[in-house]
């Protein structure tokens, strides 16, 4: 299972514990609004909109908050104006990190990003100097029992690149399949957890657990900043890195 896999898995296991701190459905709402913005409000034109809106019916967010969102994206409704940007840095032990945020003020996020990152024992990088570690691809996730053999044979059909069965089965695809990939798996009756676009680590490199848990604090500190949506590294969590995790 690759390190991504395992980090989301335990942020599904912390899923509760975000909704109950609001901090789900104001993420959420952020991506919403980045998305409608820059491809428009309609889903059926704008993948990402589309892909987000599945996100927040998946935490079941309210209708009514999930328009809001696409008007204040489309200008309908006035409201702070969200930017986009993602940040480089090295982690403790060399681990290449990148942070997605969205966020009313640029200023304020990389200070609050770069102030964690120095904290926690990283180094704020210059752009593209982490980022070549990384590919971008599609991601699906689902936590229900299913038939793996069924399972297999809708993604592979429909053109997923891979499919890891573990705790959660994860499904990785190009970015133009994703969306034929999960309506395939949607249309074959399989309940989906996540739909998202991902940094996946081209090499990912596996560290001692004591070295290892320095990379994930670092990681958890930055993932609990408002602005930030997503948080991705080159970092290989083991078995035991999760062990030590889950019984924290």
């Amino acid at each position: 299972m690759s390190g991504h896999s395992k980090w989301s898995t335990i942020k599904h296991k912390k899923a509760a514990a975000d909704a109950k701190r609001g901090k789900v459905f104001t993420r959420l709402a952020k991506e919403i609004t980045v998305a409608a913005r820059e491809g428009g409000g309609d889903p059926a034109f704008n993948n990402r909109l589309a892909l987000a809106i599945d996100k927040a019916k998946a935490q079941n967010m309210p209708k009514d908050n999930i328009d809001r969102a696409v008007k204040r994206g489309t200008g309908e409704l006035e409201g702070e104006e969200f930017y986009e940007a993602v940040y480089e840095a090295y982690g403790p032990h060399g681990i290449g990190i990148l942070v997605e945020v969205e966020t009313d003020n640029r200023n304020r996020s990389i200070a609050d990003v770069r102030h964690i990152v120095s904290k926690y024992g990283g180094n704020m990088a210059e752009a593209g100097s982490v980022s070549w570690q990384f590919t971008r691809k599609g991601y699906i996730s689902i936590a229900e029992e299913v038939d793996q053999d069924e399972l297999f044979l809708v993604a592979a059909d429909a053109g997923a690149d891979d499919v890891q069965f573990g705790e959660m089965t994860e499904i990785y695809t190009e970015l133009e399949n994703l969306r034929a990939v999960r309506q395939a798996l949607v249309d074959a009756g399989i309940d989906i957890e996540e739909t998202s676009i991902i940094y996946d680590p081209n090499n990912p490199v596996e560290l001692g657990k004591s070295e290892a848990m320095q990379v994930m604090n670092l990681i958890e500190k930055l993932e609990d900043a408002d602005d930030v949506q997503s948080v991705y590294s080159t970092l290989d969590i083991t078995d035991e890195v999760i062990a030590e995790m889950e019984g924290a």
